[in-house]
């Protein structure tokens, strides 16, 4: 038998020198040294002149240590949006930026202190600011360097940093119009104070946590009242902050306790130990357990007798401050809860007890000190604590031995399991403390010399007043913000407008070294502070030459210049709360860099920042521009590890972006990022990212087929629409389809619909199906064949979609697929637009006619399938089919589509199949007619053959 000659080499299959493995860690730094070179982002600023603009305005991390896998994903998720503006050809500029004040940076130079046994407070201030500079500016090339690593396009050569001297300058001017509008005040209000770090502390600094600690039961002696029977009866307090007790001033009662528990009124109570009891009959029977007593009811007391009552300080023989007898006060948040009914009041130390004592004529006594501990010359207890000490608190401590020996202590016991407010920076328990602090009010009309600006330009006809006295309040300003803003998810609205809705003033003082003063002169007489435009205008020229040291080493009485006198003026020596200084970014990055009056498109941050940047932001604005600083505000969950457990080193389930991206590249990092469901929080694992890198090489073996389809493709072999077959069509009516979907999903910020719409018509409209179609064309129709110039012109537009499309998610492989087909010293995908898709191209009719093909095709694969497994034909090629519906094709075509040798319309109601009995062509390897024997040329192939000898 004569041997057939081999015409694997008359073939044409693709021929690429893209790889198939990435080695996407090694590739991407000489990636980034490339778009770096070229100056990319500079040049697409001078190519986007003029075009509308899109700013994503970033919110800034604070400078201190490596970055985390929340950054990664936060930064990721940005610049996934900045790419996929800038591709739909807007100017979308990206300006990173750092927090650098306050004391997450503070509170590390203060470790090293302690590391050295030496006192922060002994160190000259200039010196310890400068030593927090020098840290947060290591941290911030660090981090610069990390983000570049993941990709992350931005104006890196000036980034906005809150510790830069025009950043101080601008801040304090923000100030300065709270001030000149009269929406500051200095008041004494009970604030979160943390002990060890020795200052007020945001709601955003604070986290919850399970504690247990101490409960006591404490009896107040009744020493007057128009019920001579209660007088000498105790009072019953119940509380889990023993430490507050030195502090006591009053009794607060519910003037509507039977409202609450209708067979729950005041009741006086016979002990077992024969002293009387007042406390609410719905808890009496958990404090007799408490107390290990047994009572009997005596009678019940109205709320009127207690408001004509009060009771005496169980360290009442202290004298001084104790010696006063504590009135019962009605307070409607009295509840029966827990607890015994009264509540004892301490307006240093409680919200609650604040405002009830101030409307009552009582002021706070501020006996506890910034760190924590009674003054030194409180009566009792003076100089001890620190108060949320544990052993301080004790059953067996001094406050309760104390109140033990004077007889008040019904019961103690250290078993009370709770959640606990805590500094999420040095994790230690704070406390609610009064001291005079600065303050934003939400609710006072604003005011000023100059009216505010109308809310919302477009607003003519708004008839709210402005000017002084009759303006909307701050907190009407935010939420009517909020409702003309664009929250994504829509549900995020809810969370901050309730947020808004409830939250106390803005306290924006803090008793630390490490910021931007609260640059203002309060007269020694009047307790007003100076408002003046001169005065103003100086204060921020000082700052901008010399930063936010100036204020301290100015020169005060020239800053005040010749109309007024130091000695009348009190110089603020308080900082900001950092929320202020990142609040005011919109000030000097989006206006300073884009003009005035000029918003951001988006902030996107984590569901935390409800309560941290998204509001402070707001409130910045709004207090200052009259609306917020943004038009729409996306929020992501938070990232988890693969089994749904907050990342923590000491579970060792944290997952390293820094590590993923050196082993795995951060293409890998970024695809994770968009495919999750970042609404909500999500998980990363070593099993999810394997999930994910399955994704990506799929994805990468789409773009490595069409790179070797089209090796030698030119515009001359170009075809038009018009006249090509109509898979080649159907195919470009997907395109259109998938383009206009994607399309929808970047307007809503929904990169996981869009990689997943990537990655489905990459692997299932194009790999699985039209490739699997056409390859037969590919390799072996003539290059001047109509089908093969159709084909290999749809994969030229499919390409440069695909590459697009892909290059905000994968913007490394982007660039590496685009310059394999494309080599250029000084070009970049990203670089390029949107694809031109033509809306022509949707043919709805084709689309249904060619679904009912895909699944007539679906039907015969899943006939052949059980032939294949039981070897009886080793690829479709070899069967026949008869099936019961070609789906409009005839019988040629459906065989094509099909891949197999032959089909026919058949009488069964299911696809029939059979082995075929025609020979194989030696080259394309189809079963023919024409085919004489196996390893002879069917037709085609020998014309074709023919053709190239």
């Amino acid at each position: 038998m004569t041997e057939k000659p081999d015409y694997r080499d008359t073939v044409f299959l693709p021929k690429t020198d893209f790889p198939m493995k990435a080695g996407l860690a090694q590739k991407e730094p000489a990636i980034l040294e490339r778009w770096a070179k070229i100056g990319i982002y500079d040049r697409l600023r001078e190519q986007r002149a003029g075009r509308e603009r899109f700013i994503l305005h970033d919110g800034p991390p604070y400078a201190n240590g490596d970055i985390h896998m929340g950054h990664a994903m936060n930064k990721v998720l940005k610049d996934i949006i900045v790419r996929s503006q800038t591709l739909l050809g807007k100017d979308a500029p990206y300006i990173p930026g750092w927090d650098c004040h306050g004391l997450p940076i503070e509170w590390k130079i203060e470790e090293e202190y302690r590391k050295k046994k030496q006192n922060k407070d002994e160190v000259p201030p200039a010196e310890f600011r400068a030593e927090c500079r020098v840290y947060a500016e290591k941290w911030v090339a660090v981090q610069r360097a990390q983000f570049e690593r993941l990709g992350v396009m931005g104006d890196w050569e000036d980034p906005y940093l809150t510790m830069k001297f025009e950043a101080e300058a601008a801040i304090v001017g923000e100030l300065l119009k709270f001030a000149e509008s009269g929406q500051l005040y200095r008041g004494a209000k009970p604030v979160m104070w943390s002990p060890v770090e020795k200052t007020a502390l945001a709601e955003a600094e604070v986290e919850y946590e399970d504690i247990t600690s101490t409960q006591i039961d404490v009896g107040f002696e009744i020493v007057e009242s128009p019920v001579e029977a209660l007088v000498g009866a105790l009072a019953v307090i119940w509380t889990t902050t023993p430490w507050t007790i030195p502090v006591n001033q009053a009794l607060a009662f519910s003037p509507s306790l039977e409202c609450q528990a209708p067979d729950g009124q005041y009741t006086v109570y016979q002990g077992s130990d024969g002293r009387r009891y007042l406390l609410s009959a719905a808890l009496a029977d958990a404090f007799a357990k408490r107390a290990n007593l047994e009572l009997s009811s005596l009678g019940i007391v109205s709320p009127e007798t207690l408001a004509q009552s009060k009771a005496r300080h169980p360290m009442h023989k202290l004298g001084g401050f104790f010696a006063k007898p504590r009135p019962f006060l009605p307070g409607d948040f009295v509840t029966t809860d827990a607890g015994t009914g009264l509540v004892h009041m301490s307006p240093d130390h409680g919200e609650d007890d604040f405002l009830l004592c101030k409307a009552n004529g009582i002021d706070p006594v501020f006996a506890v000190t910034d760190d924590g501990k009674y003054r030194d010359d409180w009566l009792w207890l003076g100089g001890q604590g620190s108060v949320i000490n544990n052993k301080f608190n004790a059953p067996d401590g001094p406050i309760c031995e104390d109140l033990r020996e004077a007889g008040a202590l019904l019961a103690a016991s250290a078993d009370f399991n709770h959640s606990y407010p805590h500094s999420w920076r040095s994790k230690a328990k704070i406390i609610f403390r009064c001291t005079p602090q600065w303050f934003i009010p939400m609710d006072r009309a604003i005011g000023g010399r100059e009216p505010l600006p109308v809310v919302e330009a477009g607003l003519e006809g708004d008839t709210r007043g402005h000017a002084s006295g009759n303006g909307p309040s701050l907190r009407q300003l935010a939420l009517d913000a909020i409702e003309r803003t664009r929250w994504v998810p829509e549900k995020s609205r809810n969370r901050i407008h309730a947020m808004v809705e409830g939250r106390p003033d803005w306290v924006i003082s803090r008793q630390r070294a490490w910021g931007v003063p609260i640059a203002l002169y309060v007269h020694r007489q009047s307790g007003e502070y100076l408002r003046d435009d001169a005065v103003n205008a100086r204060i921020i020229d000082a700052v901008t030459k010399g930063g936010a040291d100036a204020w301290y080493a100015t020169d005060h009485q020239a800053l005040l210049g010749p109309d007024y006198k130091l000695e009348d003026y009190e110089v603020v020596t308080d900082i900001l709360d950092v929320w202020f200084d990142s609040g005011s970014t919109h000030a000097f990055v989006i206006e300073q860099r884009y003009g005035e009056g000029v918003r951001a498109n988006l902030y996107i941050e984590g569901s935390d920042q409800h309560r941290g940047w998204f509001q402070s932001s707001l409130l910045e604005s709004s207090g200052t521009r009259g609306r917020a600083p943004y038009d729409a505000v996306l929020t992501h969950g938070f990232a988890l590890d693969g089994n749904g457990r907050k990342m923590s080193k000491s579970l060792g389930n944290v997952v390293d972006p820094l590590k993923i991206i050196g082993e795995s590249g951060a293409d890998i990092l970024r695809m994770w990022v968009a495919s999750v469901d970042y609404f909500e929080d999500v998980r990363i694992g070593k099993e999810i990212l394997s999930g994910t890198s399955d994704q990506y090489r799929k994805l990468r073996n789409t773009f490595r087929y069409l790179l070797g389809a089209l090796d030698g493709f030119t515009e001359a072999e170009k075809l038009p629409v018009s006249e090509m077959p109509e898979l080649e069509r159907y195919v470009l009516h997907l395109l259109a389809q998938f383009d206009a979907d994607l399309r929808e999903a970047t307007d809503g910020f929904e990169f996981n619909r869009y990689i997943r719409a990537l990655t489905d018509f990459a692997n299932e409209d194009l790999s699985a199906f039209f490739f699997d179609i056409r390859k037969d064309c590919l390799y072996c129709d003539a290059p001047t064949d109509t089908k093969r110039r159709a084909y290999r012109t749809v994969l030229d537009t499919l390409f440069h979609a695909l590459v697009r499309y892909a290059a905000p998610i994968i913007p490394f492989t982007a660039e590496e697929v685009w310059q394999s087909r494309f080599p250029t010293e000084d070009q970049s995908v990203h670089m390029l637009e949107w694809p031109e898709v033509d809306a022509g191209w949707r043919d709805d009719a084709l689309g249904t006619k060619w679904q009912g093909v895909r699944a007539a095709r679906e039907r015969v694969t899943e006939a052949i399938e059980p032939f294949r497994r039981d070897k009886v034909i080793r690829s479709s090629l070899e069967a026949e089919i008869a099936a019961p519906d070609l789906a409009g094709l005839d019988a040629g075509d459906f065989a094509e589509i099909c891949i197999v040798a032959k089909a026919v319309n058949g009488s069964e109601a299911s696809v029939v199949v059979t082995r075929t009995d025609e020979a194989k062509c030696g080259r394309c390897w189809r079963h023919l007619p024409d085919v004489a024997e196996d390893g002879d040329l069917c037709g085609r192939c020998e014309s074709v053959v023919d053709a190239r000898l």
